[in-house]
């Protein structure tokens, strides 16, 4: 068994083989359950493939009146940023035989408040841009370490959804009560008066 960064190289390339012969097993759904607790607070249940369960929570900063518990949802765009990033990178250093003694990201990202508090449509309510700075120690050279990290932003699946955006569909299901306000009367998305 080879191990190299901390990923059985193996256990990756037979992984590879293996989606390549059965490409029907590639399709994978990931799921998320959030539950807002009060103010700009919130908590997220993830549940993996194996069946355990992590929980993430979210704020906001004191100035745009939360408590500061936990990072933003922007922030915590990053954070998946980075790792997939960071996964991408380490995974393809071990199938290429690529040593990798360290490796940190350093992210940055540019909002306008304008288009998050509806002040102004002109401005998108993301980020305007992200950069990403990569600080790596290895025994590659700078030609292999770039080639590698122009790939592992190729293949990374949050990469490709910050860069390309994907369609979101949100629904409001039917049959929810809340003070006043009664969803169920008609299909979903519609919402109706409980007078």
């Amino acid at each position: 068994m080879e191990i190299r960064n901390g990923v059985d190289v193996d256990k990756l390339k037979e992984t590879i083989d293996t989606i390549k012969t059965n490409p029907e097993i590639a399709n994978f759904k990931f799921r998320a359950e959030n539950e807002w607790i009060n103010g700009a607070h919130s908590k997220t249940r993830i549940q993996t493939s194996s069946g355990k369960i992590f929980t993430l929570e979210a704020d906001e900063p004191r100035i745009l009146l939360g408590t500061d518990l936990a990072p933003n949802a922007v922030q915590a765009v990053l954070h998946a940023l980075a790792s997939c990033l960071t996964v991408g990178f380490v995974y393809n250093a071990a199938a290429r035989g690529i040593n990798v003694e360290a490796l940190e990201l350093y992210l940055e990202g540019d909002l306008d408040l304008h288009g998050f508090l509806g002040i102004s449509e002109d401005v998108r309510p993301s980020y305007l841009n992200i950069r990403v700075n990569f600080r790596v120690r290895s025994d590659a050279t700078r030609d292999q370490i770039e080639d590698l990290l122009e790939y592992a932003q190729r293949t990374s699946p949050v990469t490709d959804i910050v860069r390309n955006g994907v369609p979101v569909y949100v629904t409001l299901e039917q049959n929810i009560e809340a003070s006043g306000v009664r969803a169920g009367a008609g299909q979903a998305g519609e919402v109706s008066s409980s007078d």
